[in-house]
């Protein structure tokens, strides 16, 4: 394509030219390879970038776009957008997802690591619970999700007393993100960690079922740590989301092995796609896998079990997530938006990735619930053929053990980087990192060009 004109002129965006970092104008495009970024800076010249592989996706995932939720602000615009976290009056999202470093330390040293951890130190209780208090109440007492991250977060002396806090403030969910070294040898935290039952799980990282997709991504064989990980976690009926890095020519072939893998694990819940970023530790070749380009691997590689039409972009951020549920019938998963226009509903979907459907379920006490849409919805009546007879008069613990082992959940999540910069995704971007001199700020955001700000915390 390159400067050819023979593309289609889709839209305008601010975007970034990813050598001297400067905001430049330029061109969302597409033709029968996809949807790109191009521009030109006055000093580095022209360049184009991948956007999404699939440009029907980029085209039509407006159709699910939808106002954002209205979140307190603690800078003002100065500079500009990305430069002014935050959150600024720019931002056009809340925080559906806040993100806790609580440590700069980690047992691995992985090469595309976003956060370049390894040395460092831990924040000490007294700031992890300012920081979240402050998330809480930027949030009018609503704050959802609360993601604890590092480094490796279960390095951190105190780590048990973390998460006991978390819960504790009323967080509705809370997430321990980990590469699983400490729950594979230690089964006595994975057994401590299945005490808090309810609105808690385990973001293990799970990058494929091949050892030689480890020493390339992680720098070590890790695939028998993972499955010891999952074992425990299991023992203890603890949910678990395998999270999977998505590197171009690594791993993207093995998609749909993990999805089948992680769908006869009986406590494995779902899993996160994460294409690579181009921040932090990544050095090597540039070679763009995007959102669209996993969901076309997933219809590939799973056998007819999932297509690409079965997911929807997530209302609150349209831009860079996608996800789906399926549920459990005679043995086999099903996704339950197959077949159905989800873009119909999404007035009905909240800005959230909280994940409303499960909670639902697990606190149903009518058999009349709408789980959030209306009666007249199709979607409804196969959500409500799924739930078994009498399923309002279980014990929560029942109901909790039945959508553990009857509903799947598999999202992607992709990131913006000064390569795959554009101004809307990185305004709706939800994901926000909680920064310890109480900010928040965009995920994307924090790792392009805010990090290097809070060494000193962890130093």
């Amino acid at each position: 394509m390159g400067r050819k004109r023979d593309y289609v002129y889709h839209s305008y965006t601010r975007t970034m030219c990813p050598e001297c970092m400067e905001l430049i104008d330029g061109k969302i495009v597409y033709d029968d390879s996809g949807a790109y970024i191009l521009r030109r800076c006055p000093v580095h010249g022209e360049s184009l970038e991948l956007l999404e592989e699939d440009a029907n996706w980029h085209i039509h995932k407006g159709d699910y776009d939808k106002p954002g939720t209205a979140s307190t602000c603690q800078t003002k615009v100065d500079k500009g957008c990305p430069y002014d976290c935050g959150l600024c009056p720019s931002h056009d999202q809340h925080t559906c997802i806040g993100l806790m470093e609580i440590t700069r330390r980690c047992d691995m040293s992985c090469p595309t690591c976003f956060a370049e951890a390894g040395k460092g130190r831990d924040l000490d209780i007294e700031t992890i619970g300012r920081m979240m208090d402050f998330y809480m109440e930027s949030e009018d007492g609503k704050a959802e999700i609360l993601q604890i991250s590092g480094g490796e977060p279960t390095m951190h002396p105190e780590i048990l007393k973390v998460i006991a806090m978390a819960k504790g403030k009323g967080f509705k969910y809370v997430m321990l993100n980990t590469n699983g070294l400490r729950l594979a040898d230690d089964e006595e935290f994975a057994k401590a960690l299945g005490t808090f039952k309810g609105g808690f799980e385990v973001y293990l990282q799970f990058d494929g079922l091949d050892d030689g997709i480890y020493r390339k991504m992680r720098g070590r064989p890790m695939l028998d740590v993972k499955k010891r990980a999952i074992a425990n976690l299991g023992r203890y009926g603890v949910p678990t989301t395998l999270v999977c890095t998505v590197d171009k020519g690594i791993n993207d072939s093995g998609i749909g092995q993990l999805l089948l893998y992680g769908m006869e694990e009986k406590y494995v819940r779902g899993v996160n796609f994460q294409p690579v970023a181009y921040f932090g530790r990544y050095s090597g070749e540039r070679n763009r896998m995007t959102l669209s380009g996993v969901l076309k691997r997933i219809e590939e590689q799973t056998g007819g079990l999932l297509k690409m039409s079965d997911f929807m972009p997530l209302p609150c951020d349209v831009e860079r997530v996608a996800l789906t549920y399926l549920f459990k019938e005679n043995g086999s998963f099903i996704p339950i938006t197959r077949g159905k226009d989800m873009s119909q509903y999404r007035n009905l979907i909240g800005n959230t990735f909280v994940f409303t459907l499960e909670d639902t379920i697990k606190t149903l006490k009518d058999e009349d619930a709408t789980f959030g849409l209306s009666d007249c919805c199709d979607l409804l009546v196969d959500i409500k053929r799924h739930i078994p007879k009498g399923f309002i008069f279980k014990s929560r613990e029942n109901k909790m053990k039945f959508v553990d082992e009857n509903t799947f959940r598999i999202s992607v999540s992709s990131f913006v980087d000064a390569w795959n910069f554009d101004m809307k995704s990185i305004q709706k971007d939800c994901v926000h990192v909680i920064t310890p001199d109480l900010r928040r700020m965009p995920f994307s955001a924090f790792n392009m060009v805010h990090r290097g700000r809070y060494d000193g915390y962890y130093l």
